[in-house]
């Protein structure tokens, strides 16, 4: 019987221990990991997918020196870049998530500073320009008073109303002649009749009859222009 000697098939396919030195390197990577993991440097996410990335680049290494004939040195070469892409995505979302963070606390703190007197009368600012009271939407669509030093959101900033006595909040409405204002009423009153008497001293009897129609009309659309205005 004739015993049988097998190659050491490891040996002859890689004889300066390229693949030996990598599965430490491998080895190494992995033990780093959990240290990172245990510090709670990144969360458990992060490490996934960092590990994801260098055993994506290991396969390409391993690859590369099997199929392509590549040196040692050049696959580790592809690792480290490959890891260095990986680490520069993590860090990259890692100083996006703090800073949205930071911009999201300083935003909270200017709004808090920015509303005192609002806060201090249970009132929060309202992104329509009206507040919060108690619960309820205080509204203006009627108007309103101010007695006191407001502040309120406007396009820009912030804006401050009461800070020197009480302010009126007055709605504008469009006249028939177009212009925007504040509308004015009688109070429920009936209109009275208004009776203007004109005097007119002439020596020209005959040219004031001529024109008198132009004059009642001119006289008319004055005693129009007062009367609207008042």
């Amino acid at each position: 019987m004739t015993d049988r000697v097998m190659p050491d098939t490891g040996r002859q396919d890689d004889p300066d221990g390229q693949i030996d030195k990598a599965a430490r390197m491998t080895a190494a990577f992995t033990a780093e990991l959990g240290r990172m993991q245990k510090q709670m440097w990144l969360t458990g996410r992060e490490v996934d997918g960092f590990a994801r990335g260098i055993r994506s680049a290991l396969g390409r290494a391993f690859d590369g020196m099997v199929l392509d004939g590549l040196s040692l040195r050049d696959a580790m070469g592809g690792v480290a870049r490959g890891m260095a892409d990986t680490a520069y995505g993590i860090a990259t979302k890692l100083v996006k998530q703090a800073l949205a963070g930071v911009l999201a606390q300083g935003v909270n703190q200017l709004m808090s500073g920015a509303m005192p007197a609002a806060a201090q009368q249970g009132a929060t600012p309202f992104a329509a320009g009206a507040a919060f009271s108690q619960g309820r939407v205080a509204a203006f669509a009627k108007g309103g008073i101010v007695t006191s030093p407001t502040r309120f959101p406007m396009r820009g900033g912030v804006g401050l109303m009461g800070e020197a006595g009480p302010e009126a909040i007055m709605p504008l409405s469009r006249g028939a002649d177009g212009r925007l204002g504040v509308a004015a009423t009688g109070g429920g009153a009936a209109a009275r009749p208004v009776n203007v008497s004109i005097t007119v001293n002439t020596p020209d009897v005959a040219g004031f009859a001529r024109s008198q129609s132009q004059i009642a009309a001119h006289m008319g659309r004055a005693l129009a222009r007062g009367q609207r205005n008042l």
